[in-house]
């Protein structure tokens, strides 16, 4: 799992805002841009052309708070 240290300093590389661990923490999310970055024997994997869109549990969050 990733450290709360470096999910602080880690930006969404798309628009440089804040990024979050999903719930399974298997995932790094940025919730402007929705888009989902994996993560991969620990690492975060940042790069735009990998990044999924945001859907599914995530979006439900959303709506329903």
């Amino acid at each position: 799992m990733i450290k709360q240290e470096l999910l602080e300093i880690l930006a969404c590389p798309q628009c440089k805002g804040m990024v979050e661990l999903n719930i399974e923490g298997n995932s790094i999310v940025c919730r402007a841009c929705r888009l989902v970055y994996e993560i991969r024997d620990n690492i975060p994997i940042m790069l735009i052309d990998e990044a999924k869109p945001l859907r599914g549990q995530d979006d439900k969050e959303d709506r329903h708070g």
